[in-house]
């Protein structure tokens, strides 16, 4: 039985107090003790009066539950009960009226101030996650370009200065900056130490002192910000560690982009700062707020694009995206993206280097090659991903051990193979810069606007577009900060630029043909560097799998209006290729790939099946009285069942209310601390219980009181100890009375549509008021699994017995075929030191074991 938990039943905040609750004990306020003496005529008109607001010692209760256990980790939260708790704490607040703010005084004005501050948090916050954003992009752009220039020589006037400072305002070469010796071989070693070094420092940072700070880190802000707890994720460390390791990946060299994990220590700044305000610490709901609008930021000063940013944040990341989260991302964004203009870190004006203006228009003869550009972009999304699974399948198979020398490794093969090619070379910001611009003016990189170095320049890039694919292939994943965004945009844009080198060619070979008509005499016709811009634009939505955003950062890149048409027509066709030919993004396949319990809005499930299908039946139940709280502990200690439907009787179970773990554990420690329960004491999990214990005690008394046997003294110390503390306790303050229930001939689909629309935690299944099972996320996950896998088994099976009726001729046999080939000789190369030492087996050809389901974190935690 698995439900994600945590937050503390909202529902139970309305359950009445007893009668020295209300006298303000804190001793004693999370649990109620049951006993003859408290057994006495109840205040009906306050009990009623509390059902309807939530007594202030409760709310505060609950309060210090999530204080000092918020949310376990790996768990779901429940956006549910978190919703309804934060109505009951604003309503218990305003109800209370005891402090000096919330006082009506003269005209109200005190609690006018106290509700104009609380409402103007949101704001403040937003506006400090803003500005901490902007000056760490700031701060990451300027050691970045330092770091990544100081491998190829240094500036003689000031140390510190990369090569376009140092070269701020010359003309006619650069004495200023030299190559550190006169000798390319020299060179050659130089860049390779520094690749190794700057690979070796980030890789030991994230290995000691916070390894969530590896990789892009969008996919796991994605099942957060769903409801998915990961401790640490977003803490202090991780943004730290994050903000110094990212630039010495970078400069290293690896085929790994800063766009991603930008997206990661945003996030980790709104919800380092968030924490310092009371209103977000205890409420994840409004915390989710807050890191959604950090993400949009985070795209916006990676881009520049502070509207492409937020509608990144809507199209990728939030799975809930009200209006008022709209207006906070466009905020945060803009401020974000204000600070690090302010702060000018290029000192041209542009807030990030490869921002260009394109002042010509293009011709419709071009659309056949703009299709082309789509294809291309939609089919690498799908090659890279396809194939970057699996190297993450290898990795985490042999080198889960090894992510320091597994680094330094990829980082050295990788200076060693790029460092010949004049594209490779450069950080692919600056190359992208390069291959953008059009090719007049003074801005002429080694001869790249040149007809005499034409094919040699056409041979360059495209060798720069294969390599950097199967570099980013291995290197995405890596246990340092990398991302994929520019990666990707640096292999459409070397692949883009071929293109417009080849059509440039094309016109200049036939300029009177009638394909050419529409071309101005005086104006060149083709403009290489638009070709770059849109296969950059195809290989980022490839690999991502998004439309929109792409569409408007792009735009954002450029400002030209003239564009916005080519780049819908190419990234509409990469989304269509992509969907034939893959299954989601990067992001969504490694959510896929690690088991996060994660429901993709933008999935359509059809399964034709009943909730029954997919529920957990006969989950372990709690009687609603008389059972011993010893055997409580026992069922918390001796499994990691996250929760109990609470029934009437195990033998009807007819349905009372439900109560998660946290909850449980901390009322019977609570009890247990106080040291008022006896050893046989029993759970009550209801007030009606708990009333119909107290009567039953009162008349036991009673009649005991006639007796002479119970007048006797205990002669033993087992009764002694028997005797001492109350039988009963109340666990009805944390018991969610009013659980979210479903028919077991329930649609499956439509229970996802709960789960993805409202968020709960767990879903009881009830039939005619009887508990006949209970379903989280996970379990509807684990059923598409085993749904997914069976349809590909079968398909598998039909395609080998029939492959003429799957459309799969002999050719496409022999490249399945191939396939499993390339991938068989990988993991024999990989097993032969372990073979040797007949340590690891050679494994078995065919997927590698964990691809075809993957468990990074158990779906069912039974």
């Amino acid at each position: 039985m698995s439900n994600p938990t945590d937050p503390p039943s909202a529902s139970s905040a309305y359950r009445p107090s007893l009668a020295w609750e209300r006298r303000g004990s804190r001793r004693l306020s999370g649990f109620s003790v049951v006993s003859p003496v408290d057994a006495g005529p109840r205040d009906e008109t306050y009990a009623g009066e509390h059902e309807q607001t939530p007594a202030p010692a409760i709310s505060e209760e609950i309060s210090e539950i999530k204080k000092i256990k918020r949310y376990e980790d790996f768990t779901t939260i429940d956006w549910v009960q978190d919703a309804v708790l934060e109505q009951a704490r604003r309503r218990a607040r305003w109800k209370e009226g005891s402090g000096f703010w919330d006082r009506d005084g003269t005209l109200g004005w005190r609690r006018k101030v106290r509700e104009s501050y609380d409402a103007g948090q949101a704001w403040l916050v937003v506006t400090l996650v803003g500005v901490a954003i902007g000056l760490n992009s700031a701060f990451l752009n300027i050691v970045t370009e330092w770091l990544s220039d100081i491998k190829l020589g240094h500036c003689t006037t000031a140390f510190y200065l990369n090569e376009q400072f140092c070269c701020w305002g010359a003309e006619g070469g650069c004495p200023e900056w030299k190559r550190w010796t006169s000798f390319e071989l020299i060179n050659y070693i130089v860049y390779f130490f520094f690749a190794i070094l700057f690979a070796f420092i980030a890789a030991v940072l994230v290995k000691c002192f916070a390894p969530y700070a590896a990789g892009s880190g969008i996919s796991e802000i994605k099942c957060i910000i769903a409801g998915f707890v990961m401790k640490g994720f977003l803490g202090a460390w991780t943004l730290l560690i994050k903000s110094i390791g990212l630039p010495l990946a970078i400069a290293s060299g690896l085929s790994v982009g800063k766009e991603g994990p930008s997206v990661h220590f945003a996030v980790c700044t709104g919800n380092v700062i968030s924490r310092l305000f009371n209103k977000y610490k205890q409420n994840a709901s409004k915390t989710r707020e807050i890191l959604t609008a950090a993400a949009g930021a985070g795209v916006a000063v990676a881009f520049g694009s502070p509207i492409g940013g937020v509608l990144f944040s809507l199209e990728e990341v939030a799975t809930y995206f009200p209006l008022k989260t709209l207006w906070r991302s466009y905020f945060c964004a803009l401020v974000a993206t204000s600070v690090l203009a302010a702060m000018n870190p290029f000192r041209t004006g542009q807030l990030v280097m490869f921002q260009v203006q394109y002042d010509r228009t293009w011709h419709f003869f071009e659309l056949i090659f703009f299709v082309l550009l789509g294809i291309f972009g939609g089919l690498y999304g799908a090659f890279v991903i396809k194939w970057n699974l699996r190297v993450q399948s290898f990795r985490k198979k042999y080198l889960t051990q090894y992510p320091v020398i597994e680094s330094v490794v990829l980082a050295g093969a990788t200076a060693l193979l790029c460092y010949p090619n004049m594209f490779l070379r450069l950080n692919m910001t600056e190359m992208m810069e390069i291959l953008f611009r059009e090719c007049e003016g003074s801005h002429d990189y080694d001869g790249i606007c040149e007809a005499d170095h034409r094919w040699s320049l056409v041979l360059s890039l495209f060798i720069a577009t294969v390599l950097r694919m199967f570099l980013v292939i291995i290197s995405y994943g890596c246990k340092v900060p990398a991302g994929i965004f520019v990666p990707s945009m640096a292999i459409g844009a070397s692949f883009g630029r071929m293109v417009g080198i080849l059509v440039q060619a094309l016109h200049e070979s036939y300029p009177n043909s009638k394909f050419f008509a529409s071309c101005e005499p005086d104006i060149p016709c083709i403009t290489p560097g638009t070709y770059a811009f849109l296969g950059a634009a195809a290989a980022l939505s490839g690999i991502m799998h998004l439309t929109v955003s792409v569409t408007v950062i792009m735009f954002e890149l450029t400002g030209a209006l003239t564009y916005i048409l080519p780049t819908m027509i190419v990234v509409g066709i990469t989304k269509a290729i992509g969907d034939r030919f893959g299954n989601g993004g990067i992001a969504d396949r490694m959510i896929w790939f690690n088991g996060f319990p994660f429901l993709d809005n933008k999935e359509d499930h059809v399964f034709n099946v009943p909730v029954s299908y997919a529920m957990t039946t006969d989950p372990v139940s709690l009687p609603v009285l008389n059972f011993p709280v010893r055997e409580a502990e026992h069922l918390l200690n001796d499994n990691g069942f996250q929760g109990f439907p609470i029934v009437e009787d195990r033998t009807t179970k007819t349905l009372v209310g439900y109560i998660g773990r946290t909850e449980l554990r901390y009322a019977i420690d609570r009890a247990r601390s106080a040291g008022l329960v006896s050893p046989n004491a029993k759970c009550v999990f209801t007030k009606q219980a708990a009333e119909m214990t107290l009567a039953q005690r009162a008349s036991t008394s009673r009649i005991s009181v006639n007796s002479f046997s119970s007048l006797a003294p205990p002669d033993t110390f087992d009764r002694i100890q028997s005797s001492v503390g109350a039988g009963y306790v109340d666990f009805s303050l944390y018991v969610d009375h009013t659980p979210l229930t479903v028919h077991p001939r329930l649609p499956l689909e439509t229970v996802m549509e709960l789960f993805k629309k409202m968020g709960p935690r767990v879903i009881l299944v009830e039939h005619r008021g009887r508990v006949t099972g209970l379903v989280t996320v996970k379990d509807c996950l684990k059923y598409q699994f085993k749904v997914e896998a069976e349809e590909d088994a079968m398909a598998a099976t039909a395609a080998s017995q029939h492959p003429s009726t799957l459309g799969l001729g002999p050719s496409s046999q022999r490249e399945s075929t191939l396939e499993e080939r390339v991938w068989a000789g990988i993991q024999w190369v990989a097993s032969l030191p372990g073979m040797f030492s007949g340590r690891i087996q050679l494994p078995r050809q065919g997927r590698p074991q964990g691809y075809s389901r993957p468990q990074g974190v158990e779906l069912g935690d039974r």
